[in-house]
């Protein structure tokens, strides 16, 4: 992976004095003590972190974490009082105005909770409005405002005004201002929550698969866990402008690092979490189609303990063929797994959610688990992922 930003012990202090602050805050007191005697805020407190390329991180906690101040620091919106951000091997904490402004225009999309478009310009004059402040000539801005429209879904609104769009859809048009700026960063603060729950589920869905096509480094903030959980390749949890924890959604459900972590999540379904990768277990044994007979195949299920094998040919799943079958076979003088391989066999992605896996395992036991190859990566059966979900639970406090 491509480390895109690196931020480097930093902190924001709001107030004439941050060194007194900083000396307090060294010394182990907490935040409320700091404002108390220096009447200094603490906004955010000895942060370090890395985002990759093409990675969406989610930032969260609660009113007040820091967060919002965090991410405003990443582009220097809000100037950080110590502390290093890099990209792509810049400190951008050391440019100056004119630089700084030019890498805003030019790097850093920004989508915030309040839609912020203005009511007097169209749709499409919405869109084109970073890119006329860039002095882009007119035809060109409209063909990347039209560009960006159609990624968001809104072709055919371009010529009307956002009094005459849906939450939604004035999102989408902030989406798109965003991308016509063909920024490598998106920053999206906050950006579904002036929406209702079902128009938000529908935005991050949009979200989502806007990523997949165009692959952007998104940093998006939220206070809310699930929103977290389905949109985050890794995960930050603040309180009190420090971080907490940082991992996978699976790394924070299933290993709480502290009490807040636990209290945070404990009301999460880990079924929606919890995936195919997580609970597979490695294939013991697996038949090779252009080598194996049903006698060799009988032999490695013996050796494995199992009633069936997988049956592979050139690293690709080609089916299950069972004991009972191979047995019947050797009776009958078969010297080749072809007659009775079963190609019906239920697979599943790596990310398919456990939630997802019960309603299969009722139906057809094991499952495979294939990556886009159609490479077998591990086999599921309900113990184990009874024995997985449980494990989660325990861990997580909630039983």
């Amino acid at each position: 992976m491509t480390e895109k930003i690196v931020v480097k012990d930093l902190y924001k202090i709001f107030g004439p004095r941050p060194e007194k602050a900083l000396k307090l805050y060294r010394e182990g007191f907490s935040k409320d003590d700091i404002m108390e005697k220096t009447r200094q805020t603490i906004g955010v407190a000895d942060v370090s972190f890395t985002v990759n390329e093409g990675e969406v991180l989610v930032i969260m906690g609660l009113s007040g974490s820091g967060k919002s101040t965090l991410v405003r620091c990443m582009n220097r919106l809000i100037e950080p009082s110590y502390g290093k951000i890099y990209l792509d091997g810049v400190d951008i904490t050391t440019l100056s105005k004119e630089k700084l402004r030019k890498l805003r225009q030019e790097r850093f999309g920004m989508v915030f909770q309040n839609f912020a478009l203005f009511p007097r310009r169209s749709v499409i004059r919405n869109v084109e409005y970073g890119l006329e402040i860039q002095k882009v000539s007119p035809p060109v801005r409209r063909e990347k405002a039209m560009q960006a429209l159609e990624q968001v879904g809104l072709k055919g609104w371009e010529d009307s005004y956002p009094r005459q769009l849906s939450g939604g859809m004035q999102q989408r048009v902030g989406l798109a201002r965003a991308l016509a700026l063909d920024p490598d960063i998106m920053l999206m603060d906050e950006a579904f929550s002036a929406l209702d729950p079902l128009i938000r589920r529908d935005m991050q869905d949009e979200l989502l698969d806007l990523q997949d096509r165009v692959q952007k480094t998104i940093i998006f903030i939220s206070h809310d866990l699930d929103e977290a959980l389905k949109l985050g390749d890794r995960i930050i949890l603040m309180k009190d402008g420090k971080i907490v924890q940082e991992g996978t959604a699976e790394d924070i459900l299933t290993n709480p690092a502290d009490d807040y972590v636990k209290r945070f999540v404990e009301d999460v379904d880990l079924s929606k979490v919890i995936t195919a990768e997580t609970v597979m277990k490695n294939p013991i044994e697996v038949a090779s189609f252009a080598h194996d007979g049903p006698k060799a195949a009988l032999w490695k299920m013996k050796q494995a303990g199992i009633s069936s094998i997988f049956v592979q040919h050139k690293g690709k799943l080609q089916g299950l063929v069972s004991a009972d079958e191979a047995v019947l076979a050797l009776k009958e003088g078969v010297k080749d797994l072809a007659g009775i391989l079963q190609t019906d066999v239920v697979t599943v992605p790596p990310d398919t959610p456990a939630s997802e896996l019960f309603p299969l395992l009722a139906e057809s036991s094991p499952v495979a688990v294939v990556n886009a190859e159609g490479k077998l990566k591990g086999v599921i059966v309900k113990g184990t992922l009874l024995a997985a979900l449980s494990e989660g639970v325990s861990n997580n406090g909630i039983s």
